[in-house]
């Protein structure tokens, strides 16, 4: 197995920087060095980080950006294979880095992402939105560029390449995925690479997500509209599937509300981060 270098973006993650990193010393995968990119934390993430055998660079907060704090750690990584994780997530099994780096044995591939779920305080949407992003059905040969960075390894010589967008406010991994693609290189969708995604968000957080990844991604496909149509009938749409699946699993009456607030949230920031088209 090649070694690996894990990338983890930090910005006041006290809460959970110190779950992550005791899960990934209990990888079976023993050949990895560990990277903190911090971008300015002002409580004791660094310091939490510090008790582990990690490598800690630093950004300016006034100079972040999604690609370049990426950047910057993949610059100060040495692995063949760079692993990508959110500072909030944490991994289920010890096997998780092994199956993760498992699709790199065809030379094709130069992206390889893993399944995400939620825990016991994620909302019941954000839970829905996982179960539908990230399937229990594994794809070798993924037409699409979806991916996401919360849990997801690439091939360094491929970033040598093609380094982030430093511009774009979100979606950067979707941007490098689809620039890798069109040089003939595969991504795959590694199920068995589990980890949970840990989000609690104000709901203000939620509509500041989805605006600036709605930004993004008119940078990145300026072809794609979203109208007001689109957002009242998204909105509708998975907030009745919300209700259905809530009813189902009888928890309709306590999370009828939070569903109702959490897919207003992410309709009307995707609305407002695309210009209006009437």
């Amino acid at each position: 197995m090649v070694k690996c270098s894990l990338v983890i973006r930090c910005y006041n993650e006290e809460q959970h920087i110190d779950r992550l990193l005791s899960g990934i010393m209990q990888q079976t995968l023993i050949d990895r060095e560990i990277i903190i990119v911090d971008s300015g934390s002002t409580d004791a993430t660094v310091s939490i980080a510090s008790r582990y055998p990690v490598k800690i660079v630093s950004i300016r907060p006034e100079d972040f950006s999604f690609g370049r704090a990426l950047n910057l750690g993949c610059r100060a990584a040495s692995g063949d294979i760079i692993v990508i994780a959110s500072a909030h997530v944490y991994p289920l099994y010890k096997d998780w880095l092994e199956n993760l780096l498992y699709p790199f044995q065809r030379p094709e591939v130069a992206l390889v992402y893993g399944r995400q779920r939620g825990n016991e305080i994620t909302k019941y949407s954000e839970h829905q939105v996982f179960a539908k992003w990230f399937p229990e059905t594994p794809d070798p040969s993924q037409m699409h560029p979806f991916c996401n960075n919360a849990n997801a390894a690439i091939r360094r010589q491929v970033w040598e390449k093609l380094p982030y967008d430093e511009t774009l406010t979100g979606l950067e991994d979707l941007d490098w995925a689809k620039r890798a693609q069109r040089l003939g290189y595969q991504i795959a969708y590694q199920p068995e690479a589990e980890i949970v995604h840990v989000h609690d968000e104000p709901f203000s957080q939620i509509y500041n997500r989805y605006r600036r990844e709605a930004i993004a991604l008119k940078h990145i496909l300026p072809q794609e509209h979203f109208h007001l149509w689109d957002f009242i009938r998204l909105f509708l749409g998975n907030t009745i599937s919300d209700y259905y699946h809530a009813w189902c699993d009888r928890l309709l009456w306590e999370n009828l509300t939070e569903i109702f607030q959490f897919r207003l949230m992410q309709f009307w920031g995707t609305y407002q981060g695309v210009p209006p088209t009437w």
